[in-house]
């Protein structure tokens, strides 16, 4: 059984300059070259892989044969995957990196990083993007430890040997519980009823910030390591505890949460700093994306 060559990338790109120009003679304009050129470069390409591209009898337009067609789509693919390659490595050379790893505090709103992160697709189409999403005195780890050149983190990292960092605005956080929970039956709340029921708090999987605390008033506490985690429980009427509101406001609208006016605890503003190593300050992408939750720490 014949086995096809393998063709070169120069014969490829005449073959899809015919295609696009609808002729020899424009493929051999746009490329600058001969019309002899194209005509030879197609049939060495044809003899290459073992079949006919184009009908030529019959039409002054070169016409793709079916087989022509499926090559197509595969010379595309390999078109475009070459040009990725050269603006990539074009980047790098401009000093752009290949990759940029983005840590963000679990209570950051999602609505709000998916609008950056879309944002960035378009300014830095050939840059890969790695996320972490993290807790507490987690998300200052990954930076250090070089897992994430660039954190947006909570008020607890702030301060921290060996991290930089700039303000990046806030959430507010707001005490909620299940409709039918004791807290939200009883009305109005004396101060400190709250600490008579379970508190469901997040955990922190660092050691950075192990053993403090962010709004913790009940002595009796769940803690979870995960957001999500701490949502459904709030749901189930486990407990009580605060959580940003842009999470939550669906739930209040339905009446899934209630609100708790507490008069020892209102909620409070959770606030973002975008941090990052002091010995390794972030390229030309991850300071697009800094300057995108607050101040690009080259300004």
């Amino acid at each position: 059984m014949l086995q096809p060559g393998t063709p070169t990338f120069d014969q490829l790109r005449l073959f899809l300059a015919v295609v696009d120009t609808g002729s020899f003679a424009g493929a051999a304009r746009s490329l600058n070259r001969a019309v002899s050129v194209i005509s030879y470069g197609i049939g060495n390409l044809e003899n290459q892989l073992g079949v006919r591209l184009f009908d030529r009898e019959g039409t002054r337009r070169p016409v793709l044969t079916d087989a022509g067609r499926a090559v197509l789509a595969e010379a595309r693919t390999i078109s475009s995957g070459m040009d990725g390659l050269r603006a990539k490595v074009k980047g790098m050379l401009d000093g752009l990196e290949a990759e940029v790893s983005l840590v963000v505090d679990v209570m950051l709103q999602p609505a709000l990083l998916a609008q950056v992160l879309r944002a960035f697709t378009v300014h830095y189409p050939t840059v890969a993007l790695r996320l972490h999403v993290e807790a507490l005195g987690a998300v200052a780890a990954k930076v250090l430890d070089r897992e994430a050149v660039i954190g947006i983190s909570g008020p607890l990292n702030l301060g921290m040997e060996g991290l930089d960092w700039h303000k990046a605005g806030s959430v507010e956080l707001v005490p909620v519980a299940a409709p039918d929970h004791p807290l939200a039956l009883e009305s109005p709340l004396r101060p400190g009823s709250a600490r008579d029921h379970i508190q469901l708090v997040l955990s922190d999987r660092s050691p950075l910030t192990q053993g403090r605390d962010f709004s913790v008033l009940s002595p009796r506490t769940w803690r979870l390591a995960d957001l999500g985690s701490k949502h459904a429980l709030l749901r189930q009427g486990i407990g009580w505890g605060n959580m940003p509101l842009p999470i939550v406001e669906a739930d209040l609208m339905a009446g899934t949460l209630v609100r708790l006016n507490m008069p020892d605890g209102p909620g409070e503003k959770y606030k973002f700093s975008v941090i990052w190593r002091t010995d390794t300050p972030p390229g030309p992408a991850a300071c697009w994306l800094a300057d995108q939750f607050g101040l690009c720490p080259t300004d």
